[in-house]
């Protein structure tokens, strides 16, 4: 089936604009979408096609491939391992997704898909190394379709794309007739995996990998803190922590889908969880704090390159290793150590370029290279960190960029944070500031675009890294259009636009015949900020912020009280009203999409607790409301009717009681739910139990040791506790008038 375009343009002025009208047709019919036109036509979108990474190059020509219901996979008669098992996740997908049977042998029969590394063509071959290795070229024609490349990720991510670009019609799955000439505008694209506070299961982890692998991600940047079972000091892995031979097998894993796995063990700072252990408080910058390392004891270096070497042989393969360093806040702050003495002498740079050089010494004659997030070369400098280190930075200055690259570091573009607000991330709506100053500012999706995309097309960033803090407990599937969003944009920075990828995303990932779902995200993105405001769950982590109180209880023989809830709390009942309504919406979206056998329907489960959370906390407003009501109803019946007075009561502590069944039942769920993809938080074992103590940062995540920090805020409220006082009021009422 060939593929006919047609174009309408109107020209005022034919015979000035001949020229200009020629070029425009030649470039529309062709459908051609050159790299470096930043308002280039995204084909395939516009054709129905969800394709993510866009790729650099595409012409709609040619001729449909159809492959019927059973084709060959055809590789070159030298094909690699790696090679090999590019053609078996073809052939496993194309059964799973479309029950077409293949089989894969070196000798073309009949339709067939073509996997190879010969006659590729000079567009490709003429790149530079590390993006020629990733690069392909896709054709079709009728009973053919042809996956051309250099090197085994750019076989690799040919195929990704073909699993994307079929097509379901009445007599079968196709793909269009097109050629796609592609490869990444940044060699590597990582993603932060942060699980701080949390562990997910192996069998999660690894579908994780393979999703990124599906978008071309080709680093994973696993921040496991005590989730890895360090044998040097096994007392620090938490319990049912990564073995050593389970994170071995993982990075292999990984490295088959093309991503090597980076460990990230924080150095200097962010080590509470190896220091809350009273065995090594001696190595603390301030003795009260067990956030930071003191730079100057010698013990610091040897306890944290023992665990550093622990993560070297947990990752066999990698080339690279993260030591963290950030927020380092107490950094130069210990006085008898006699780090404020030296910091005054060499400032801040040089006190966390000293320790950063000291430890990143012995890692490279390992043969790794150093990650952190401190790394920073300023010219001129009497001390900076050693050449080959990994910088990370903005693509905001680029000159600074390419004169640090210039003086021997490679450099990734940072990703900004896209927020630490609880239950979902600010995709679409987000916050910032208090009271009467708190303003909509620009979307975390709109901050990664523009920083991403500009890195991308400058061409001069050797990497990407997303983060994904876990600061707030988030489940990891709410990150999941983060990490796509820049696996798009750092493969290729010029297409789409950004609107064009949130539409795309949903019919990508969800299906398309999913529905609604930006609608979801959105709801869901508000409803983050109404849970995120409501009791002292601001207070937590931002101080005096302002918190719930509970309504006034009665006393004294005439059913006294201070009537002032629900004129105070007027502004939250009402939002909490409209929310709900809202959250009615969320639940009929959710239905809806579970309804039509959606993918990632997993993604739906996670929401519905959410939904569900933000609902309870509705609930919890508006029966406090009903509350203080009810014992405004006792009060009225005092001198009317001692039983009346009493029902109210008795209605006020059934009040209660269903407010405080349905916080447990949502959280049964919730904790239900999420532990299908977890291990329990908090987790305690007949062998070893979790040693939990507090840290600066004051985490959101991490109030409590399980899952609880989720309605911790409601349990601050003490309803149990007013519950009795209201039962002992009720007792002696009834003893003294009934």
């Amino acid at each position: 089936m060939k593929k006919n375009l047609s174009l309408k343009i109107h020209v005022a002025k034919p015979v000035m604009y001949t020229l200009l009208f020629l070029t425009t047709l030649a470039f529309f019919t062709s459908c051609q979408t050159p790299a470096n036109d930043t308002n280039r036509n995204t084909t395939l979108f516009n054709e129905g096609i969800n394709l993510i990474p866009y790729p650099q190059e595409v012409n709609l020509e040619g001729d449909d491939f159809v492959p019927g219901t059973e084709l060959s996979i055809i590789l070159d008669n030298d094909a690699t391992e790696k090679d090999l098992f590019a053609a078996e996740e073809l052939s496993s997908q194309l059964f799973r997704g479309w029950k077409i049977k293949s089989v894969i042998s070196n000798s073309a029969s009949g339709k067939s898909i073509i996997l190879t590394r010969k006659n590729v063509p000079e567009k490709i071959t003429s790149l530079p190394d590390k993006k020629a290795e990733q690069a392909y070229e896709l054709t079709t024609i009728t009973d053919q379709l042809t996956i051309k490349a250099k090197g085994e990720a750019g076989l690799f991510y040919g195929v990704q794309t073909l699993l994307q670009i079929i097509k379901k019609r009445q007599d079968g799955a196709f793909v269009k007739g097109m050629k796609i000439t592609d490869w990444p505008d940044i060699p590597i694209r990582a993603n932060h995996y942060d699980t701080k506070h949390h562990q997910d299961k192996r069998e999660y982890v690894e579908s994780f990998i393979r999703d990124l692998a599906r978008y071309k991600i080709n680093m994973l940047v696993w921040e496991w803190e005590d989730k890895f079972e360090y044998p040097s000091h096994p007392e620090i892995g938490a319990p049912g922590a990564f073995t050593m031979e389970e994170v071995q097998e993982m990075t292999r894993y990984a490295q088959k889908y093309h991503i090597q796995i980076v460990p990230l063990v924080q150095g200097l700072g962010h080590v509470s969880f190896i220091l809350k252990w009273p065995q090594f408080s001696h190595l603390r910058e301030i003795t009260a704090s067990n956030w930071e390392f003191c730079p100057l004891k010698d013990g610091s270096y040897e306890l944290l390159n023992d665990l550093w070497q622990d993560a070297i042989k947990a990752t066999p393969g990698s080339e690279y290793i993260h030591i963290g360093t950030d927020e380092s806040y107490e950094i130069g702050k210990g006085i008898e150590c006699g780090c404020e003495a030296w910091m005054k002498e060499i400032g801040k740079h040089g006190l966390m370029t000293e320790f950063i050089n000291r430890c990143a010494e012995p890692l490279m004659k390992e043969g790794r290279k150093i990650m952190t997030w401190s790394t920073e070369y300023i010219p001129g400098a009497k001390l900076n960190p050693l050449k080959g280190m990994v910088a990370d930075m903005l693509s905001s200055d680029i000159e600074k960029v390419k004169e640090t690259k210039k003086a021997g570091y490679e450099v990734f573009v940072y990703d900004p944070n896209p927020g630490i607000e609880p239950l979902f991330l600010p995709y679409f709506y987000r916050l910032r500031g208090e009271g009467d100053k708190e303003r909509e500012v620009e979307t975390s999706l709109q901050r990664s675009y523009n920083e991403v995309s500009k890195a991308a097309t400058s061409g001069v960033f050797d990497g990407m890294i997303n983060t994904s803090w876990d600061d707030s407990g988030l489940h990891n599937q709410a990150w999941m259009m983060s990490f796509i969003n820049s696996a798009e944009y750092s493969w290729s920075g010029n297409n789409p636009s950004l609107d064009e990828f949130s539409d795309k995303f949903f019919l990508n990932y969800y299906g398309e015949n999913s529905k609604d779902m930006k609608e979801l995200y959105i709801l869901l993105n508000k409803a983050g900020y109404y849970y995120y405001k409501s009791f002292e769950r601001r207070v937590w982590h931002y101080g005096d912020i302002g918190k719930t109180h509970l309504p006034d209880m009665p006393r004294g023989d005439n059913l006294e009280y201070d009537e002032f809830w629900n004129r105070e709390y007027a502004d939250k009942i009402n939002e909490s009203q409209e929310q709900q309504k809202q959250m009615v919406r969320a639940s009929q979206i959710i239905q809806d999409n579970m309804g039509i056998g959606i993918k990632n329907s997993y993604d739906l489960e996670i929401f519905t607790t959410i939904v569900n959370l933000v609902n309870h906390t509705c609930n919890t407003y508006l029966t406090l409301s009903k509350l203080e009501k009810a014992i405004k109803e006792a009060h009225n019946q005092r001198f009317l009717s001692h039983q009346a007075a009493y029902s109210a009561m008795e209605k006020a502590v059934g009040i209660i009681e269903a407010n405080l069944a349905e916080r447990q039942k949502i959280y049964d769920d919730l904790v239900a739910t999420w532990e299908k993809t977890r291990l329990p938080k908090g987790l305690s074992t007949p062998e070893k139990q979790f040693f939990h103590r507090q840290d600066r940062a004051r985490h959101f995540a991490f109030r409590r040791a399980d899952m609880s920090y989720l309605t911790y805020d409601e349990e601050l409220l003490r309803l149990e506790d007013y519950k009795a006082k209201l039962q002992e009021y009720l007792g002696w009422y009834k003893e003294t008038y009934l």
